[in-house]
């Protein structure tokens, strides 16, 4: 039986939120939890997606928690570069990773030919980070796993899927290495939902491990009560309606958006609000709202009950998916009251871009911020509440109202984390916080410590542990 030590080293979503990705390195393999896209400026996330801190050919195997791009979407990368392993998840998120890689790599492609056509005589071609075709290569490396059984893994590592709440197949990864005198475990609680939220099962208990590697994204906010979500929706809507203006959401295709169409059917459905017109100006979501009704098995048991009796509850009588690039621009032209829920999340690309440089001046209109917006971000500067926002190029005034609800978020935010973590104190000799800034994670390192954790810390991106 091999006795070195494992280690992990977290390479991305250190001190930040975006771009998770730790290497974990026992009996002489190399194993990566998660290899997601780093979001923030172009030119920083361009090196940091191109360039791994490791040889790609030399990790064994992925395990990934959920199809997030910021968890999943360097994948393609990884593979062309020469990684040719398996790739662990559960059997939603192969489905969803499928349709969110093929979308990235549209995206990538786009924005290459975008900045080719920009570029100064002279220089070089702009690549795409990857391609659709790479993405082809990369599914054929997907294996998926069932949750709550343990699996083995080249026979020398087991995993367990654990529910996380957080997205359609997401999971908490339990890592047992062997080891003598015994085994020794890691868990990794990728992204955690929240209790309570409408569609999918709640979050389940975090498994025990000697290791904790745990998310803070929201460790020092409170969000409002799942059961004041509906409500806060209802007003936001009825006063944009009132004022003849339109509400845009800038919202992730994949979860998101899911969850607001399904808060918006059931206000329309239970007679709270009159019918109007939504558009969901996404093909992603249009995609991967089909992805979640081939996957009952995740769904809570209400919503199981609901589909039953209502099988529209994703909104295919409700909604209008917009899916060409001329239908998204007469929506653009509309002058009347309506919803327009667009991706990104961030508003860092995609049609919600055009949706605001063409209605965020106008007084009348709203945008509503459901998410999570990282620094440097438009969503960021419109959270805010900047005088000007620069679009396109385009310097735009933001005049519209801006209101935020992080009560969608599919975060667990302070309490709940705290809910999820104290449980394990005397249980678990050291716990890594990451995929939060700092504001977040210190008070909740604070909180873990008067909780009786003795080795709690927030390390630093290439910041190495040994168990």
């Amino acid at each position: 039986m091999a006795t070195a030590s494992p280690t992990v080293t977290f390479w991305g979503a250190a001190h930040t939120v975006t771009g998770s990705m730790h290497l974990v390195e026992a009996n002489g393999k190399k194993l990566l939890l998660d290899c997601g896209l780093y979001q923030g400026k172009r030119a920083e996330a361009r090196a940091r997606n191109t360039q791994f801190p490791f040889d790609p050919a030399a990790i064994d195997a992925v395990i990934l928690s959920h199809a997030h791009i910021d968890h999943c979407g360097n994948l393609p990368n990884l593979v062309r570069q020469g990684f040719s392993g398996p790739i662990y998840c559960t059997p939603a998120t192969r489905d969803l990773s499928a349709v969110m890689l093929a979308d990235s790599a549209k995206i990538q492609e786009e924005d290459a030919e975008y900045l080719n056509k920009k570029r100064p005589r002279g220089e070089s071609l702009v690549q795409p980070l990857y391609s659709r075709k790479d993405v082809v290569g990369t599914m054929k490396l997907f294996q998926a796993l069932s949750y709550w059984r343990l699996h083995s893994i080249n026979h020398d590592f087991q995993v367990k899927f654990v529910e996380a709440g957080h997205l359609l197949g997401s999971a908490m990864v339990q890592l047992v290495i062997p080891a003598s005198p015994k085994p020794r475990t890691i868990t990794f609680t990728g992204d955690l939902g929240r209790k309570g939220m409408p569609i999918l099962r709640d979050p389940s208990e975090v498994p025990e491990a000697e290791l904790l590697i745990s998310e803070s994204t929201y460790g020092g906010r409170a969000h409002d009560g799942v059961e004041m979500l509906a409500n806060d929706l209802l007003q936001v809507v009825e006063r944009t309606i009132n004022r003849g203006g339109k509400l845009l959401i800038p919202a992730f295709s994949l979860g998101r958006t899911q969850t607001i169409v399904y808060f918006l059917h059931q206000l329309i459905h239970d007679g709270r609000l009159k019918p109007l017109t939504i558009y969901v100006d996404s093909p992603l979501a249009a995609a991967a709202s089909t992805v979640f009704k081939l996957h009952p098995e995740c769904f809570d048991e209400e919503t199981a009950l609901l589909l039953q009796d209502d099988p529209d509850i994703f909104g295919e009588n409700l909604v209008r998916y917009v899916r060409t690039v001329e239908e998204s621009k007469n929506v653009n032209r509309l002058d009347k009251p309506c919803i327009v829920i667009a991706g990104s999340g961030m508003c860092e690309a995609g049609r919600i871009q055009h949706h605001l440089k063409n209605n965020i001046e106008n007084p009348n209109n709203t945008v509503l911020i459901i998410g999570f917006q990282a620094p440097e971000t438009l969503g960021r500067r419109i959270v805010e509440k900047r005088p000007e926002v620069r679009i396109h190029d385009r310097m735009v005034k933001l005049n519209a109202e801006v209101k935020v609800l992080n009560g969608f978020s599919s975060h667990a935010d302070m309490n709940e984390l705290d809910a999820f973590l104290k449980p394990l104190a005397g249980h678990v000799k050291s716990i890594r916080l990451v995929h939060g800034e700092p504001d977040q994670a210190t008070p909740l390192m604070a909180r873990m410590k008067g909780y009786g954790f003795n080795d709690v810390a927030y390390p630093e991106r290439g910041e190495k542990i040994v168990l």
